[in-house]
């Protein structure tokens, strides 16, 4: 009389590549949002310090994009006329989703990474390599997100939006501000010292002046416009441009790919970085 086996599920095998991957924190998971409530609730007692990022863009926005524009006049964009007020705010929303990232994704992560040791503690908690890169994102992002906000109010405040398209401006500047704190993060964690973070702000504030935030793209010439259209923050100022105009075309698919592109290879970059310098 034969006994009948019972056979366990599971039992004798190896663990697949994906199960190892995801007990490695290899794998995004839930967890990245516990990254986003500890930076929350560090700022939640400095919030003063986050207003600067909000009044920065209205600034150049009175400065530049009212009191310059009354000498400047009318700009012609894409066979549209439009005062010069009503061409560079879109460009000061798009580079207000830029700064809004800059700080948390450089100087900071540099700091949590170098000095602070933050994140050695982080891993040490069941959250994971790549839960922490996109935790790190991800409050990039949402101050990105509260800066544009505040700013795109501004713009509809003051009449320079024209079209009901640009209510996708907003989700434009998260995708910005992915794209610059995915980038960041992946090339702070090439930093050495913090003379390194001179080869960060110097091709920001490039973008900034130079990708036709301030003037047309056929101002310049033909040679240096192909070095501005390949800037990411350019492909972010005429998406924005497009959403707050109402100009839907096949160029605003272009923008956005290109944009999810770079933002994808920074944050593989910055995970695959982090998890070398992180784990042993």
């Amino acid at each position: 009389m034969s006994t009948p086996r019972t056979s366990i599920a599971g039992q004798g095998r190896r663990p697949s590549r994906l199960g190892l991957a995801a007990a490695a924190g290899l794998l995004p998971s839930h967890r990245f949002a516990r990254v986003v409530e500890r930076n929350i609730t560090v700022y939640r007692r400095t919030w003063v310090t986050l207003l600067s990022g909000f009044f920065e863009p209205v600034f150049y926005l009175l400065s530049i994009g009212i009191g310059i524009g009354e000498l400047v006049g009318d700009v012609t964009v894409g066979g549209r006329t439009v005062d010069y007020r009503t061409f560079v705010a879109p460009g000061l929303l798009a580079t207000s989703a830029m700064n809004g990232t800059f700080y948390d994704s450089t100087m900071n992560m540099y700091y949590k990474l170098t000095w602070a040791k933050i994140y050695d503690a982080v891993l040490a908690t069941p959250v994971g390599v790549v839960d922490l890169a996109l935790g790190e994102m991800g409050w990039s992002v949402l101050r990105a997100t509260l800066y544009s906000g505040g700013f795109l109010g501004i713009m509809a405040g003051l009449g320079l939006v024209d079209s009901f398209w640009a209510i996708a401006a907003l989700p434009g500047a998260t995708l910005i501000g992915f794209t610059f704190a995915a980038l960041g993060m992946a090339a702070t964690s090439y930093m050495r010292s913090w003379n390194d973070l001179d080869l960060v702000t110097v091709p920001l504030i490039v973008q900034f002046l130079f990708s036709a935030t301030f003037f047309p793209l056929d101002t310049y010439p033909r040679a240096v416009q192909f070095l501005v259209q390949a800037t990411p923050l350019y492909h972010g100022v005429a998406m924005e441009r497009a959403f707050i105009a109402g100009d839907i075309s096949m160029d605003l698919v272009v923008h956005i790919a290109y944009l999810l592109a770079l933002a994808a290879a920074g944050a593989a970059i910055a995970s695959r970085r982090l998890g070398q310098l992180l784990t042993p």
